[in-house]
């Protein structure tokens, strides 16, 4: 779509908002971070996305870090007392500053492609429900890690331009980021969210629900990890055309052994029905509180799902039952907010009206 005509706010395309580069690029590495509560991905200026790994951190009994990433992954539920893994951000906020800090430090320098280079620009993603307090507290991160210049935008934002909407358009969109521990709500419009609801319910929150059924219905405690996979390979939100089965591992409550369970992904939607219903009941809510012109928009348009939470089976089926409007998933929507963010740190000058 030709932006001539776009309320004062210049195109990407335009030579003027390109970028500048100086003479001194080559020193920097300017980044943008999808700060997740379940995985941290980070895209570097030119190269496209460079990491995507968990956000965990394993620390020594010092607390200085041992590891970060898929290395503190693996060793999650499984150490011993002079190692212990931290995941420092719960509910998309961050949760022990310390070590979130060691966390961006040490993924930052995963990334790094040249050992003298620095971070000069980092734009980072955040839930729109965050307090001031909050929103100080991953720029603080940030900056004792490293970066010069810190620009903060909301996730639903970063989302919206991670799949390719024209945020700047006087057309409202709908977008529903399922992350890790928040599900954003917002109805986008003009450079700005009209109406927005962070839900701090997510992927977490699932994996929750899951080992809190099985140890209630079935005797059986079962690890986080454990539960995610439950969530992955046979959770659905609406029944399926053919329920699938697995065999899961655990520990028996009666008796204290190890043993197995054969499970249908009946149990798996039984567990997370009730988190499910309220992310629908809240999308309800939002629809309730948009303005009418938007709404007609989002008639036409839909209701787009981003985020990992956006992969659950059938979760597009159930908001469609629900809201009667058409709902659609993004393309690899577990990298649409970091896409977006990506999109904000090539052109900040074109995005400056999302960003704080």
């Amino acid at each position: 779509m030709a932006m001539s005509d776009n309320y004062g706010i210049p195109s990407p395309a335009s030579s003027k908002n390109k970028q500048k580069k100086g003479l001194l690029d080559f020193l920097y590495t300017d980044i943008a971070i999808d700060l997740g509560t379940a995985n941290t991905l980070i895209y570097a200026r030119g190269e496209g996305i460079v990491l995507d790994e968990p956000s965990i951190v394993a620390l020594n009994q010092n607390n200085i870090p041992v590891t970060t990433g898929h290395e503190a992954r693996l060793m999650h539920e499984k150490t011993h007392r002079n190692i212990r893994t931290v995941r420092p951000l719960r509910d998309g906020v961050i949760a022990d500053f310390e070590v979130a800090e060691h966390m961006i430090r040490g993924m930052i320098k995963k990334v790094k492609m040249k050992w003298y280079s620095s971070t000069r620009q980092m734009v980072i993603c955040v839930p729109s429900g965050i307090t001031e307090v909050e929103r100080r507290a991953v720029r603080d991160s940030a900056e004792h890690a490293g970066a010069k210049e810190v620009y903060l935008v909301d996730e639903p934002m970063a989302a919206a331009i991670g799949i390719g909407l024209d945020v700047h358009e006087p057309v409202g969109s709908m977008i529903v980021d399922i992350g890790g521990g928040t599900t954003e709500i917002a109805v986008i419009a003009l450079s700005g969210i009209v109406y927005a609801q962070s839900v701090r319910l997510g992927g977490d929150e699932l994996n929750d629900d899951i080992i809190n059924y099985f140890r209630r219905n079935h005797n059986l405690l079962i690890g986080e990890r454990t539960a995610e996979k439950i969530k992955c390979e046979i959770g659905s939100a609406a029944p399926l055309d053919e329920e699938l089965e697995m065999i899961t591992k655990g520990r028996d409550l009666v008796n204290g052994v190890p043993r197995t369970r054969h499970i249908t992904s009946k149990d798996a939607r039984e567990a997370i029905a009730e988190s499910v219903n309220t992310i629908v009941e809240s999308i309800t809510k939002s629809l309730e509180q948009t303005p009418p012109e938007l709404s007609a928009d989002i008639l036409d348009r839909g209701i787009m799902l981003t985020g990992g939470g956006a992969l659950l089976k059938n979760l597009d089926k159930l908001i469609m039952e629900t809201t009667d409007l058409p709902v659609h998933i993004a393309e690899d929507p577990l990298t649409a907010v970091v896409r977006g963010t990506g999109a904000i740190l090539e052109n900040l000058d074109y995005y400056r009206p999302v960003i704080s």
